[in-house]
């Protein structure tokens, strides 16, 4: 046996090893923690790219993490299902600190979202796009 063949076969069985103990393969999707830093910029520029296209006289803003994933191609790229729910903020104020927006109370006007979202994040070239992002009732 060569000296490639061997290293081939440590390789593929230390990559193998890996995936078994939990590991991921590069380029692979791997879950992300609800508490991680980007993530959490990630779901709050989904947010922003929802009331950019929404005609709703309120903002919205992600009142629930369901699940998170990111991919390292490129960049980051997330995929995110979350809810985002209407806040109290009106659009005409231009308030784009939602973190000091409360949400509306249990009424006619509560209203929330499940979003799929896939965004993109290419840190060196500080950019983030938003690839997909679909919501139903």
């Amino acid at each position: 046996m060569g000296v490639k063949t061997l290293l081939l076969a440590w390789l593929l069985a230390d990559l193998g090893g890996g995936l078994v103990d939990g590991g991921s393969m590069p380029g692979s999707l791997s879950d992300v923690s609800r508490t991680d830093g980007g993530l959490r910029r990630v779901v709050l520029t989904a947010a922003g790219h929802f009331n950019d296209q929404s005609n709703d006289a309120f903002l919205f803003k992600p009142s629930a993490i369901i699940r998170a994933q990111r991919q390292v191609v490129k960049g980051v790229r997330y995929i995110v299902d979350l809810e985002i729910s209407r806040t109290l903020c009106r659009k005409r104020n231009h308030n784009k600190d939602l973190s000091r927006c409360d949400l509306q109370p249990e009424g006619r006007l509560q209203q929330t979202f499940e979003c799929h979202a896939v965004v993109w994040v290419v840190p060196w070239k500080n950019e983030t796009k938003t690839l997909e992002f679909d919501c139903k009732t």
